[in-house]
């Protein structure tokens, strides 16, 4: 298959339209096990079964289950554990941190007739948290992150992309950022008309590549549901949920390589180089999404769940800025060393602008069965189609940016990279008394990256002057929990081990070479406890 070359055609739309990507939609769309921890004791597969503060965010019929009111809080204490495998070389991290994952209010009232309750509900649940650092090194590298800058920037011309006396080309042309900043350091030369050369020599350079990645932020969900009971046969509801989302990333690149090709006075020689591009990145805004839900209960052994959630509907802001620094240093001319002309640092502008997002459609489907009033087995399988993401940008008329239109080449590229996801959820629990239940659950998620992307036949188009991504594959939740009642009042306690496994790319492979890469894991370990009243 032919090979998509997305850079040239972010070359073609203003440079701060890049800032939207595929990758980015993606990133901001993930979700996550949260919930009550009887909710995610049971793996989150709750469905078709209903009755928790938890369904208000995924199966609002669950609220017609209800027949008494409930309040609640849930805490988590989350441990987590970074690793990244590449070239033979291991890097670990950890963080621990604390939130409310859930705070809950379910009022119920009593009816008579077939309606035999209509039932309300507040919540707010941490919905997503963004927590990711990936740290790489490879040594030696094939390529390098100039050469493929280089490959892209083929037909600007040095005027548009230098500065200028009162010029400034971040503003002022329709150039690419990251090759106008490539180009200020030095990282690219002119090596014939409108045609650059980077500072890797294939055969000849060697050199080292080394990269964090720090992401943090999170995705905060407020739902209003509203449900109904019908004749304890029919269960149903609706709900609004409000997202509020803010996401930060910072990624630092390096590269080290010696006989390179670099500048000297008006000429271009064989030797050392070494440069840092760090990327600060921050989108904030909010969103919402609607939920219907239905459960049927056809017999007291048996229920089945179907819910359906639209997108969420996001208005955000961006703002980022790349800086670099840089140091090029001719053996030949040993006088250079003591005041290199080629040593120093670049930065871009900040760029600040807004975008819409629509995440993915997702589809809900839920079996559970009741035994003898004392166990429970339920069965989920969602399909979150990815496919089905679109971004919007902000139209420019010539003077300022005043509407919003399709980010079409953004768009295409979400349906070669991306296809649906499916989970599946596996809930037991069992009452050993009537006041102390046990719980195991189990999640499991595939990737949703088509085979195409993920065997590098597209140019992958990424976010500003930031060429890295990840691609995720597989994420396996493996949950214990535990709960008790006494009268009125419940706690509860849950056990969760989350494992996802992705690859991280410090920029696309080209030209039959690797980018640096790495195989990345991460552990996270969480302690989950719960506390309410049913009243």
């Amino acid at each position: 298959m032919k090979r998509i070359l997305i850079p040239a055609i972010i070359a073609a739309v203003p440079a701060v339209a890049a800032a939207q990507s595929p990758v980015q939609a993606d990133a901001l769309s993930q979700t996550e096990l949260r919930g009550t921890a009887r909710f995610m004791g049971m793996g989150g597969a709750f469905t078709a079964l209903g009755g928790d503060l938890s369904t208000l965010g995924q199966n609002p019929a669950g609220i017609g289950v209800y027949s008494r009111s409930d309040v609640g809080i849930t805490l988590d204490i989350n441990m987590r554990g970074y690793k990244s495998e590449t070239s033979g070389y291991s890097f670990k991290e950890n963080q621990t941190k604390a939130f409310v994952n859930n705070l809950a209010y379910v009022g119920a009232i009593n009816l008579d007739g077939a309606l035999r309750n209509f039932n309300w509900g507040v919540s707010y649940g941490r919905k997503t948290s963004f927590d990711r650092i990936t740290k790489g090194y490879n040594y030696p590298t094939q390529n390098s992150l100039t050469n493929y800058i280089a490959a892209f920037s083929s037909g600007y011309s040095p005027s548009d992309l230098g500065f200028g006396e009162k010029y400034n080309p971040y503003l002022d042309s329709d150039c690419d950022w990251l090759s106008i900043l490539g180009y200020t350091s030095y990282m690219i030369n002119p090596s014939g008309t409108n045609q650059y050369a980077g500072l890797y020599v294939p055969g000849q350079t060697t050199g080292d590549a080394a990269y964090v990645v720090r992401e943090s932020g999170y995705v905060d969900e407020y739902n209003i549901d509203f449900g109904g009971n019908i004749s304890d046969v029919v269960y149903w509801g609706i709900g609004v949920g409000i997202n509020d989302l803010s996401y930060f990333r910072y990624a630092n690149y390096s590269e080290s390589m010696e006989n390179a090709r670099v500048i000297s006075g008006n000429s271009i020689v064989k030797g050392n180089a070494g440069f840092n591009l760090t990327n600060d990145n921050h989108i904030w805004g909010s969103g919402c999404n609607v939920k219907l839900g239905l459960i049927v209960r056809p017999i007291n052994e048996l229920r089945i769940g179907l819910a359906v959630h639209t997108p969420t509907w996001y208005s955000l802001n961006h703002s980022y800025k790349a800086y670099t620094d840089y140091s090029y240093y001719d053996p030949n001319k040993p006088e250079i060393e003591k005041e290199n002309p080629y040593e120093g640092g670049e930065e871009t502008d900040w760029a600040s602008f807004s975008s819409k997002l629509n995440t993915p459609w997702r589809l809900m489907l839920g079996v559970a069965g009741v035994i003898d009033n004392r166990a429970i087995i339920s069965l989920d399988y969602e399909r979150q189609f990815y496919n089905s993401m679109t971004t919007k940008r902000q139209s420019y008329n010539g003077y300022y940016y005043n509407s919003f239109e399709s980010a079409d080449d953004v768009n295409d590229a979400i349906d070669q990279y991306y296809k649906g996801s499916d989970i599946i959820r596996v809930g037991l629990e069992y009452r050993v008394t009537p006041q102390f239940s046990l719980r195991l659950g189990y999640n499991a998620q595939t990737s949703n990256v088509t085979k195409d992307a993920e065997d590098g036949m597209y140019e992958i188009m990424t976010t500003g002057t930031d060429p890295s991504y990840s691609f995720d594959k597989t994420t396996q939740y493996i949950t214990a929990g535990l709960g008790y009642r006494y009268k009125m009042w419940y706690i509860d306690a849950a056990y969760v081990y989350k494992n996802r496994k992705s690859t991280f790319h410090a920029y696309t492979d080209f030209n039959g070479f690797e980018a640096p890469s790495a195989s990345v894991t991460d552990n996270n370990h969480s302690i989950v406890l719960s506390t309410g009243f049913r009243f």
